[in-house]
């Protein structure tokens, strides 16, 4: 049975990889995220699972994949990461929810979900969700929005905050826009059949004047230094957390032939495919094939 289903933010339209990364400045965020991403992923792996991968900013960082499954909600990132990336078969661009992912149990042996869970109004779902599909001891790197950053902190002391940064409960500052703070996400990633091995803490310099003034090669050296620390505290707005599934009783561990996709809706597998769909035989449902790209929204 599936649960109620939360609201979902949908960039399908957005030039966001354009206006927020290209032309918006954040040429050290970008680079302070690389070397996060480095430290943390394994060197190798078969079938990885990116997670709100977009246009395909940190796509072509997962070079020690075989393959990589890109996932996101939006049909129009998905295509511009298609003209970004390419046709091959090491890519499979999958329009899909978070809360419903269209895969059988333990088909992954690693997932990414960077600048994402921010927009989960049900995080604890949604990372159960994300271990479902994930096999015994895969690796699973998450970044979140830190609601007890050093910024939150001073603005709440000077009484121009209204919420405590230091409470657990996430706090919604926009629309769909979530910050969390560290000791839950560690405690829904335990509960959700993770363990957690490392934290890295990222863009500590995040501040208009120094992004301003100072290169972004000296910030990015900076952040790289300090993201290191990230085991003793977590201040920064974004934090960097490296888990693995837990062994578990009953888990299925994946086959070498098992099928790629399941049906969203009742979770069937494999499924019907032909050049312009696929079907569920068990539930009957209908899912287009658009110019390569898999539409498993429902």
């Amino acid at each position: 049975m599936q649960t109620q289903r939360p609201p979902i933010c949908d960039y399908d339209g957005s030039d966001y990889q354009t206006s927020f990364w290209e032309m918006g400045g954040r040429a050290y965020e970008d680079g302070a995220e690389a070397i996060a991403l480095r430290r943390l992923m394994p060197a190798q792996g078969e079938l990885l699972l990116e997670l709100g991968a977009g246009a395909g900013r940190n796509t072509p960082r997962y070079q020690g994949f075989r393959r990589i499954v890109l996932l996101d909600y939006s049909l129009t990132q998905l295509q511009q990461a298609q003209a970004r990336l390419g046709k091959s078969e090491r890519y499979i661009y999958v329009a899909a929810d978070i809360y419903r992912l269209p895969f059988p149990p333990a088909r992954f042996d690693a997932a990414t979900m960077i600048r994402v869970l921010h927009h989960m109004a049900d995080a604890p779902q949604a990372l159960r969700e994300v271990q479902r599909v994930l096999q015994t001891g895969a690796v699973f790197i998450l970044e979140f929005a830190n609601k007890q950053n050093l910024k939150a902190i001073l603005r709440y002391w000077l009484g121009r905050q209204p919420w405590s940064p230091f409470t657990q409960e996430p706090v919604e500052f926009a629309a769909l826009n979530f910050d969390f703070h560290p000791a839950a996400i560690r405690r829904w990633l335990r509960e959700s059949g993770f363990e957690v091995h490392r934290h890295l803490t990222v863009s500590h310099f995040r501040i208009a004047l120094m992004k301003r003034f100072l290169p972004v090669d000296w910030l990015i050296k900076m952040d790289s230094l300090a993201q290191l620390t990230g085991d003793w505290w977590q201040l920064t707005p974004s934090v960097f957390v490296q888990a693995k599934v837990k062994a578990q009783p009953g888990k299925i561990q994946v086959r070498e032939a098992q099928a790629l996709f399941a049906c969203p809706q009742c979770r069937h597998f494999p499924l019907e495919e032909s050049d312009q769909e696929m079907v569920c035989p068990a539930c009957s449902l209908h899912f287009e094939i658009k110019d390569g790209i898999y539409d498993f929204r429902c």
